[in-house]
């Protein structure tokens, strides 16, 4: 692998050279400085100085998600470095995002360290996750399961709710755009207390749209219907934390959204899904010593879909309890962490053909350094499932600070996803003794940052082995599965560059991220479906006195519908607007102009994408 690694690297080094080239004209260290140390908790399950963080990442602020006006989740990660998304149709309708190439169900979310998704279909159900309930989103790249375990393949995504701390703060915010979109939220957040501190946050939120019809006429008899396809979510979101003593803290948080979409299965019947996310967790932080911390959580998620459709009526739900108990010892400026956990996964309805319920018992371990220019973490965890049995996982990776804003480095880490339940046991699709999907990954980067300005080249080599894919004649089995099966009979190697820059030139911001990758079935030697050879965003940003304008363009290669690669996707371009303007204290008014040229694109053949719309709304926020 290593040998692999340094010759893709200097066959690739344009790249590199590049965005060595485009750090070099930005301002240097002793010009730049941020006033605002960055904070980093998913890449090592522990906050942590982001100049000090080994792993790739990206942080979303708080100032982006409001920027991004009613805009989805999704929506808002296409414009990130090494993120691509799916979508059969407007907001609302089922979304796939893809990490560096890994599939939806390659990667991990989490929403305040609680791990959401389906145990089904695999991945986590993106439409239902609000973009008006969270604060914060980090990403984290590259194989991370010998931290949180199975289906972290591709990379992390951790979702923070709002949160709040000081003096009682009010917020409110309402806006309506194309498509008869409209929206409202408000919430209030703060801390009391002097010896005991007690903190709360507590939102809501209404978006509701007519939409337009999710797919189009070539989608075929059976799909398409020319009528408009809406939504409504409703959603509330809490935290309330008690810090009883110096170090003691125990809390409580909950997010709770409730989707109603409309989709198209063919004409003749209003085709609808209600699909919901529930989470609730304790948690209990304790410093049981100076150089001792300990955090207990315990955790309940639910992922419920009820689908009315044309083709029938399904109830199909995944609820998923949570026990985790992390101790972090320090040494000096080193950390040994600990972590026992305990996954409990239920499918409702269960039948005699699909066993509901599955366990998964875990360990890990690791351990990070910090020595003057040198910085090096090593984890290994081992999870036991009461299903596929046992997996072992692990990572190394090591940083060197070679002058002030410089630093390579170099990792390889382990992984593995987990057969879905619908893998294992879907009649006439699953098949029992399917293995998990396992990975390799190695990666080389170079880092520049300045605090104001950061640029970043990685290139990364990530495969798959044992690959669950549909195979048309069903190697075992074939009586009772006579159209083929799920089996583990491909290979994929994701490779590629990653590139980023973004700095600060007075009032001006500007950034640029590029992607140059080969997500590729080695069995077949096609491209894996719906992912590009080449996709990116570039950004503007002008801040002065109370107004502030900016412009985004999100770009992308052509991409292939089918594992086949018969059906061709046309790359495409998007040219979006967005202003904020403070018109009176803690008042703001927003809005946002997206796909300005009214680009005509996919994301999935034949499902149709929003044109040219805009959306305007108000925010107040108590100073």
């Amino acid at each position: 692998m290593t040998h692999n690694v340094s010759r893709h690297a200097l066959a690739a080094s344009a790249p590199l050279a590049l965005a060595l080239a485009v750090a070099s004209v930005f301002p240097s260290a002793a010009c730049a400085q941020s006033t605002a140390e960055r904070v980093v908790v998913t890449a090592a399950r522990m906050p942590q100085s982001a100049k000090d963080v080994l792993s790739d990442h990206l942080v979303i602020t708080a100032e982006e998600i409001e920027l991004a006006g009613q805009g989805s989740i999704t929506d808002l990660l296409q414009q990130k470095r090494g993120i691509e998304i799916t979508r059969t149709g407007g907001v609302g309708n089922t979304a796939s995002v893809f990490i560096r190439g890994a599939a939806n169900a390659q990667n991990v979310v989490l929403v305040d360290g609680v791990r959401i998704g389906s145990s089904t279909l695999g991945g986590a159900t993106w439409e239902t996750i609000p973009l008006s309930q969270v604060e914060r989103i980090e990403i984290v790249y590259g194989p991370l399961s010998s931290l949180y375990g199975a289906d972290a393949m591709g990379g992390v995504i951790q979702i923070f709710t709002k949160q709040g701390d000081g003096a009682p703060r009010l917020s409110a915010a309402a806006g309506v755009g194309g498509f008869k979109t409209r929206n409202l939220e408000a919430g209030i957040g703060g801390s009391t207390g002097v010896a005991t501190t007690f903190r709360y946050a507590l939102q809501a939120a209404r978006e509701t749209s007519d939409g337009f019809s999710a797919s189009k006429p070539g989608a075929g008899l059976y799909t398409y219907n020319p009528d408009k396809d809406g939504y409504t979510r409703e959603s509330a979101s809490g935290r309330i934390g008690v810090e009883y003593a110096k170090g003691h803290e125990a809390g409580i948080s909950f997010i709770n959204s409730k989707l109603d979409v409309q989709f198209d299965a063919g004409a003749g019947h209003d085709d609808r899904m209600i699909q919901k996310l529930e989470n609730v967790a304790f948690h209990s932080k304790n410093r049981f010593a100076p150089n001792w911390s300990s955090r207990l959580q315990l955790a309940r998620s639910a992922d419920k879909g009820y689908t009315d459709a044309s083709y029938g009526r399904s109830d199909i739900n995944t609820k998923q309890t949570q026990a985790s108990w992390q101790n972090d010892i320090a040494f000096g400026t080193d950390v040994l962490q600990l972590v026992a956990e305990r996954r409990v996964e239920k499918v409702e309805p269960a039948t005699a053909a699909q066993a509901g319920k599955r366990t998964t018992n875990s360990f890990a371990g690791s351990y990070q350094l910090k020595r003057g220019s040198h910085l090096a973490s090593a984890s290994l965890r081992h999870d036991r499932n009461s299903q596929f049995g046992s997996h072992s996982t692990g990572s190394l990776e090591y940083g060197y600070r070679f002058a002030e804003a410089w630093r390579a480095n170099v990792s390889y880490g382990t992984s593995f996803r987990a057969p879905t339940f619908n893998d294992l046991y879907y009649p006439g699709y699953g098949v029992a003794s399917n293995r998990p999907e396992s990975g390799k990954n190695a990666e080389v980067g170079l880092h520049y940052n300045t605090g104001a300005t950061h640029a970043s080249a990685v290139y990364y080599r990530n495969r798959f082995t044992d690959l669950i894919t549909y195979a048309p004649v069903c190697p075992v089995e074939q009586s009772t599965h006579p159209y083929g099966c799920a089996y583990n009979v491909n290979e994929a190697v994701l490779s590629g560059w990653s590139l980023s820059a973004d700095t600060k030139l007075g009032n001006l911001a500007l950034r640029a991220a590029f992607d140059l990758q080969d997500p590729r079935d080695k069995t077949t030697d096609k491209l894996l479906p719906r992912r590009a050879k080449k996709h990116g965003s570039l950004g503007a940003e002008y801040g002065a006195h109370a107004y502030k304008v900016g412009a985004e363009l999100v770009f992308s290669g052509a991409r292939f519908d089918d594992f086949g690669n018969r059906n061709r996707l046309a790359g495409y371009g998007l040219l979006n607007l967005y202003a904020n303007y403070q018109f009176a204290l803690g008042w703001n008014l927003f809005g946002r102009w997206n796909n300005v040229a009214d680009k005509d694109y996919e994301l999935a053949r034949n499902y149709a994408t929003p044109g040219s719309n805009v959306f305007v709304g108000v925010r107040y926020s108590m100073k």
